[in-house]
């Protein structure tokens, strides 16, 4: 039977984990960087483990003020011992707590800039190979990041979003547009059984994208996502395709 992970962002100030956190199986929590801080990295850890969720680390880049959604001019080096900063601190709090992370997902603008620039997509790599070889990255379908994670050993699951629409070359549409969340539980749940049964999504414009995934994600500040998790477990059930961790 066909299965595939669930995951969302938390950790990051919104408060929605313990309404998430029984509808999901992986959990991308913030490091400090972006948002977080060692008590909430702490307790959703905690959450994590009551509910038998997978914990992955969650970096970006260190700007809280723009909540890590701003790419940031730094160097590789600067970029690099930032990451491994960030998910070493988790891992070890998560350890801390009897609980060992199994992936990583680059949050925001480093999520999306690693989908096609290659010297921040190697950043990523270098990092993981430096300080969680053993983890599995979360990465955009035919990425950069996901080639280059690929050519270095790591394991990757890649990754669709049923709460964002896209453009379509692909690329996840701005969130400056007004419609670039999708907030209404059955479209985001329609959107999901797409990824699943038709093999991709469609884009804002009607065009079709073909993206294969192992995990979908749906952000812990997105509103409704709770709602929008319930309904998307409820049709892929239906559509007979198992939910479970990647690893």
């Amino acid at each position: 039977m066909a299965s595939v992970d669930l995951n969302s962002d938390l950790g990051e100030g919104a408060g929605t984990e313990k309404e998430i956190m029984p509808f999901i199986t992986s959990a991308n929590i913030a490091c400090g960087a972006h948002a977080g801080d060692e008590q909430t990295m702490r307790d959703t850890v905690r959450l994590a483990v009551a509910h038998k969720v997978a914990a992955g680390a969650h970096p970006g880049y260190r700007d809280p003020a723009n909540f890590g959604r701003t790419p940031l001019g730094i160097s590789a080096d600067e970029l690099i011992a930032d990451l491994v900063v960030q998910i070493d601190t988790l891992r070890t709090i998560a350890r801390s707590e009897k609980c060992d992370l199994v992936h990583v997902k680059a949050h925001g603008a480093l999520y999306n800039t690693a989908q096609r620039d290659e010297g921040v997509a190697a950043s990523i790599v270098a990092a993981m190979r430096r300080v969680a070889p053993d983890l599995i990255l979360f990465a955009f379908p035919g990425s950069a990041v996901e080639r280059l994670a690929r050519s270095a050993g790591l394991r990757v699951a890649r990754e669709g979003f049923i709460d964002r629409t896209y453009e379509p070359d692909g690329t996840l549409r701005s969130r400056t547009r007004p419609d670039a969340l999708i907030t209404d539980p059955q479209v985001a749940a329609a959107q999901a059984v797409s990824f699943m049964e038709e093999g991709g999504v469609t884009a804002h414009d009607g065009t079709f994208l073909e993206l294969e995934v192992d995990t979908l994600c749906v952000h812990g500040d997105t509103p409704g996502a709770s709602a929008i998790l319930r309904a998307a477990r409820a049709a892929l059930v239906s559509a007979g395709i198992g939910i479970r961790r990647v690893a």
